[in-house]
């Protein structure tokens, strides 16, 4: 192993102890900005009674963060993989760090939504690439899997430790800290991965040229796709700017499919969807984003508002899943190697399908119901999650390591977009756009659980298709760890 203190193109690491540094680094820079994804979802009442604006204007609170992030994956992953990856990733991390001192001067929900959506740009240039950066710490490919299941389940429990963390700070500090805490953490990452990351070598870098219409036409897709659900809700379905939305994320699709095709340099070749672990892998990994949005959105209203609780009591009520995270780690495990990746992957289909079901139940019969759902969710995120992102980013070529995980992390952010404007739009649409503060009447309330029947009803179709539709493309390979 090469010295830790001496900087050369070509260090790896023989052990995920001896890479430490680096590793924590880039868990540190991956937790932060999954984090990010939940971490003011816990305070969207706060910022209701705080800043002002409804349903819609606090979807777009936690949605503008998903839109930007999940739209601007592709392309930076695509940039990463020609002018450097850690290069890439310092630049996001000092461009997230210093987004997050301007909350103290937001003064309203329009404000804080632009911000989130700037933070968003700086996360899509972290994301893809410290998972990609965690491939060129080692040489040994058991090692690579190992560190890449290390980075995967950080990135899932920030996703999910969001609503715990901010409900415990917003008890002492105002919910402005929940993004200025990012400065201090973007800077020690920072550190790390300049003290334990190797600058790029060429030979690991592509060297196509940048393919800037595809990256527009691929933003445009993503963020006219997401922007239809929520103008279906304001405007109306068969309004004029809907149905105009709809038809130009089509035709920004068909675009984008049509350009890619021809470009000598894609920025996505989407030949590689022909190639049945890719298209699975990303198709599984669109439907457990939409699941676990949709739950962190819906039941984060439904604990503070329909139960009342405070944001630290709602936080708490997400252990559940942090628990079931970590501990799910062997079966999910047990399972690829017993049965195979497909195989695996649909019986976690079934527990995600299995407890949406119990979530359209549960709402009306208690805490303990939804606890339950809650396992039975994780479990099934556990195991799609991690066979599928090992899967896809092994299948891509060596030198296309971030645009792979930068696909990874499109599919599930395009899925985190959607679960978000579901939940949202059905809860506008079947309950109140306008959320009152204050306690709720019981006609509310009951209001409120009949829309929740509803949406998780309808997600637990919906997830359903999605993932074991996905599932069904991967191979029977049972190999955990490469």
């Amino acid at each position: 192993m090469t010295s830790l203190t001496t900087a050369t193109p070509s260090r790896t690491y023989t052990s995920l102890s001896a890479a430490w540094i680096p590793l924590a680094a880039l868990c540190l820079a991956f937790f932060v900005e999954m984090v990010d994804n939940t971490l003011l979802s816990i305070a969207l009442p706060t910022i209701g009674r705080d800043l002002g604006g409804g349903t819609t204007a606090l979807q777009w609170v936690t949605g503008a963060y998903s839109l930007t992030f999940g739209g601007l994956l592709l392309t930076a992953g695509s940039i990463a993989d020609r002018f450097g990856r850690r290069r890439v990733l310092m630049i996001g991390l000092s461009a997230f760090g210093a987004l997050s001192l301007l909350a103290l001067f937001v003064s309203s929900t329009g404000e804080l939504i632009v911000l989130r959506a700037a933070l968003g740009v700086a996360a899509a240039a972290m994301a893809p690439i410290t998972n990609s950066l965690v491939f060129r710490l080692f040489d040994d490919e058991t090692l690579r899997m190992r560190a890449m299941t290390v980075m995967i389940i950080v990135g899932m429990s920030g996703f999910i430790l969001g609503p715990l963390l901010g409900g415990t700070a917003l008890a002492h500090v105002g919910w402005e800290w929940l993004l200025i805490v990012n400065a201090p953490i973007a800077l020690i990452a920072g550190i790390g991965v300049r003290l334990g990351v190797a600058a790029d070598r060429p030979d690991g870098l592509t060297h196509d040229a940048l393919d800037v219409p595809g990256a527009l036409l691929s933003i445009a897709t993503i963020g006219l796709a997401c922007w239809s659900l929520t103008s279906g809700v304001e405007h109306g379905w068969g309004s004029a700017l809907t149905v105009a939305s709809m038809v130009g994320t089509v035709v920004a699709a068909v675009a984008f499919v049509w350009h890619e095709l021809r470009s000598s340099s894609p920025m996505l070749d989407v030949r590689v969807f022909t190639n049945g672990t890719v298209r699975g892998a990303a198709i599984a990994q669109v439907g457990t984003a939409v699941a676990m949005a949709s739950v962190m959105f819906g039941l984060i209203l439904h604990f503070q508002y329909a139960y009342g609780w405070s944001p630290v009591k709602a936080g708490l009520a997400n252990l559940p899943i942090i628990v079931t995270m970590i501990v799910a780690t062997p079966l999910s495990e047990w399972l690829a190697a017993r049965f195979g990746h497909r195989i695996a992957c649909l019986v976690g289909a079934f527990c995600l399908a299995g407890s949406m079901v119990g979530l359209a139940w549960g709402v009306e019969h208690g805490y303990a119901v939804i606890a339950v759902s809650m396992v039975v969710m994780t479990i099934g995120l556990r195991t799609v999650m991690t066979i599928c992102a090992i899967a896809l980013v092994g299948a891509m070529p060596e030198n296309r390591t971030s645009i792979g995980t930068a696909l990874n992390d499109t599919a599930q952010e395009v899925g985190t977009s959607l679960g978000t404007a579901v939940v949202g739009t059905l809860i506008a649409v079947l309950v109140t756009t306008q959320l009152p503060t204050g306690t709720w009447s019981n006609t509310l309330v009951e209001s409120f659980f009949h829309g929740e029947r509803i949406t998780y009803a309808v997600l637990a179709v919906v997830v359903g298709l999605i993932t074991t539709i996905g599932a069904l493309t991967l191979t029977d390979s049972r190999a955990t760890e490469g």
